[in-house]
This record gives C-alpha cells, structure tokens and sequence, in this order.
C-alpha cells in the first residue's frame, strides 16, 4: 500500500508559479455554446494527472473559461503545489503514489475542493472516491460543460463552509494554527516548523493515539527513522515545560497529554 506523505503539504510550500506551459485543447465547444458556459473570475485550479494529452487538453480548457491553471503529473507533486490552489482536478492513475491515497492526503491538511476526474468508472471507485475526502467524482469521458458546472457547485459549496479552526485550546496549551503560535499558560513557546507541526497533529485529535508511523508520514512524509519522532517529541516536552503534555504508549505512538495545573510556566 502507497503510503500517505500528507506531511509534505505542510511542510513544503509550493514553488514560486512560473508561466504554465503551452497546451492544445479538448476539441472546441460550437461557438454557440460560450455563452452557456460560466467564466470564472481566476479560480486557480491545480490539475494533477499523468496523461500528457488529457491534462494539456484540459488545462487549455480551463483557462479558456476564466481559471488559472496548473499541471502536475505525480502526486508528490501535487502534495507540493495544492496550498495555492482554489480546486484539485485529481486523476487516480498516478505514477508516484495512488490518487486516493494522495486525496486522503489533501483532505487531512487541507479544505481545498478536490473533484476526482479519472476513467475508474465504477461505482464501488465512485463512493472509495468520496470516502477518501473528495467533492465529487466525475469519470472519463467527460462532458466539458458537465465538469465546469460540477467545479461551480464545488467551488460554491466550499465558499459557504466556515472557514476551519484557527485555534487549538486544550486546558494550558493554546495553539494558534494561522500564525503558528504556541502558548502554554499565556506564555509564548517558541518551537520549530516540525515540531509545531508535530504538536498541532497530537492536539488535534486530543484522547486518541497517535501511531507512530502516522506521525512519520504525516509529519516528515515517511522519509525518516523512527528515532525522529522521538527526538522532536523529547525537545517538545522540554520546550513546553513538562512530559505530561505528550504521552508515549508504548509499541503504538503517542497522544496529547494534560499535566497538572501549575507546572508550567
């Protein structure tokens, strides 16, 4: 099984846009037809699919309609560039890792829309789809005015959803997700990029077990040793001023622990 480098969305922000390449397009709509088809005002839509011709057809499309478009062909990449996009057009057919496993990526760091545009028409692929956190499900082939419409209902339902928790508060500890900010008894700790990382992850599932694995490929993106975890979960303890606040259970992983009131600061 593809493991999830979810981590690498955090961790890496997407490199500087550069002009995106010249493509041909889909056979075009009659001329009669433009005036069916809405324009978007610049959504910018990240297209992540390794077919050459498909994804260069459809990336002409798209910014023949209005949005900002850029092609991926794997989905590290993917993982990589979506934190600048309003949409994820997902093909499951990746030659890195599996188009699920990419979508359950996305979905657990990020709200950006994801609609799967792939020729796994099946219905059991539709609902694994769905399950895995996409929007949609849309199969090959497909109708251009169909998947404009469906980027438009996506697009329009994700901009009435309240926007995702900014704060993180669990007895002394206050995590603020949009600065980066971590406080423990109003006094500012300062920690690295994993190390927040690491701590956001316990916080946000407060009571349960965090496996030591999951922490590895959410946090560093599978690509380091077990000794890692343990490094940055033995400065954290120090930095945040007692080993209450991360507790090891043992042969599984850690979770987010609750110290006495009064050790710290």
């Amino acid at each position: 099984m593809t493991h999830t480098p979810a981590q690498a969305l955090l961790a890496t922000r997407p490199p500087q846009r550069t002009a995106p390449q010249a493509a041909g397009g889909p056979e075009p709509a009659p001329a009669h037809a433009g005036a069916a088809l809405s324009r978007p005002c610049g959504r910018r839509v990240l297209v992540v699919d390794a077919d050459t011709g498909g994804a260069d057809l459809l990336l002409t499309q798209l910014r023949r309609h209005g949005h900002h478009a850029l092609g991926v062909r794997r989905g590290g990449d993917a993982l990589r560039a979506h934190e600048d996009a309003d949409l994820v057009l997902l093909d499951l057919e990746l030659p890195d890792l599996d188009g699920l496993e990419v979508c359950r990526a996305l979905r657990a760091v990020s709200r950006v829309p994801v609609i799967i545009v792939t020729a796994r028409a099946s219905e059991l692929d539709c609902v694994l789809g769905l399950q895995a956190g996409a929007d949609d499900y849309v199969a090959k082939p497909y109708g251009l005015r169909e998947l404009m419409a469906r980027i438009e209902a996506v697009t329009r339902r994700a901009e009435w959803q309240p926007a995702a928790a900014r704060e993180i508060r669990h007895g002394l500890l206050h995590i603020d997700t949009g600065s980066r900010e971590v406080l423990v008894g109003g006094e500012e700790v300062a920690l690295t990029r994993k190390e927040f990382d690491l701590l956001c992850l316990l916080a946000s599932h407060p009571g349960t077990v965090v496996p030591r694995k999951q922490l590895l490929q959410r946090v560093w993106g599978d690509s380091w040793s077990r000794r890692t975890v343990d490094t940055h979960v033995s400065s954290l303890r120090g930095k945040l001023g007692d080993s209450g606040w991360i507790v090891t259970v043992r042969g599984v992983g850690f979770m987010l622990g609750s110290p006495p009131p009064g050790t710290r600061p």
